[in-house]
């Protein structure tokens, strides 16, 4: 079969990429670069923007089904650059797969959907957490108008189902965990509250895992179709422990220090003022949303996961330490 991996370049959309390839499949990426390590898997690479129809139609001509993996990432930036690959790019892959007669699309979401400032999201499915209002963070509001409008997209000739992995992280990880190890080294590092809220994570194969899993099950009036679905490691642990484990994985000192959570609320709200009028570089080390996720409880029910595709966690976060481990001390 041919697929189409948006974002392929990324980590998940290599993870996505290499195990699409390892069970037999024609691969292709479409990102703006190009990736040694996706040639030399064999995946083919297209390049363009998403917010070019006319690049994503020529992506998706001809491919059997598409993982959509792409997105802006991150806690800062125009709620313009958000929405042009988050909103209007879901778009013109949505409707790149209807004219080129795609029947699959599995989409790659978040459960910062859901965000509600300080609210907790305990044990629940993504069928029992409504969308999330008054969103600080233009991340979480663009993905939360796109998971939308793959699900409504969900029909007789085009079955979608969209995934919402918590914080992926393992070898290859260059965002989540190089982050926080270069802030513990630094003495920057700090919680927000006592670190006793608990939180969901994702080990890397295990959220390929459960694309591939939905991939497989997804079909026109399949359980999973037009649904959105938690997915994680299913092993919560308290936010001073993980950001711990990850850390001492990776040789970096724990982090200690703590500050309020009005603290660093204040503080986030300072630096989104500060850093546009100031014309300051990169992201700020507070947000607000940022604060507001640190020190809230965020873990799921993997249940309608497995219930709907067969979803279970074959890495625990145990084996996913020592794997990560193993790749920091190559």
């Amino acid at each position: 079969m041919k697929i189409l991996v948006t974002g392929g370049g990324g980590f998940l959309g290599q993870a996505l990429c290499r195990g699409l390839v390892e069970r037999g499949h024609n691969v292709l990426s479409f990102t703006r670069g190009e990736y040694p390590v996706l040639r030399a898997l064999g995946v083919g690479q297209i390049h363009g923007d998403l917010a070019d129809p006319e690049a994503v139609g020529h992506a998706v001509a001809g491919v059997d089904a598409v993982f959509h993996n792409a997105a802006k990432a991150g806690a800062w930036g125009s709620y313009h650059s958000y929405q042009q690959t988050n909103v209007l790019g879901t778009e013109h892959v949505l409707a790149a797969c209807r004219a080129a007669g795609v029947s699959r699309l599995v989409y790659t979401s978040t459960p910062s959907v859901t965000h509600r400032a300080t609210h907790p999201v305990e044990g629940l499915g993504a069928d029992q957490v409504p969308y999330g209002e008054d969103f600080q963070a233009p991340y979480a509001a663009t993905k939360a108008i796109a998971e939308r409008v793959v699900l409504a997209a969900n029909s007789a000739e085009l079955a979608t189902v969209a995934l919402r992995p918590r914080l992926i992280w393992g070898p290859g990880d260059t965002q989540l965990v190089p982050r926080l190890a270069e802030r513990a080294r630094a003495g920057r590092l700090r919680l927000v509250g006592d670190g006793s809220n608990l939180v969901d994570t994702t080990y890397i194969d295990n959220a390929a895992q459960a694309h591939f899993d939905a991939f497989d099950h997804l079909a026109p009036g399949a359980a999973c179709a037009g649904k959105a679905y938690f997915i994680s490691n299913g092993e919560p642990l308290p936010m001073r422990d993980l950001l711990n484990r990850l850390l001492a994985a990776v040789d970096a000192p724990p982090v200690t220090g703590q500050v309020s959570f009005k603290t660093a609320y204040r503080l986030g709200a300072v630096c989104e003022k500060l850093w546009p009028w100031l014309r300051l570089p990169g992201e700020p080390p507070m947000t607000r949303f940022l604060a507001e996720q640190l020190c809230t409880a965020h873990w799921y029910s993997m249940e309608p996961a497995r219930r709907d595709f067969g979803y279970v966690p074959r890495v625990s976060i145990e084996q996913g330490l020592l794997r990560l481990s193993q790749s920091a001390r190559q």
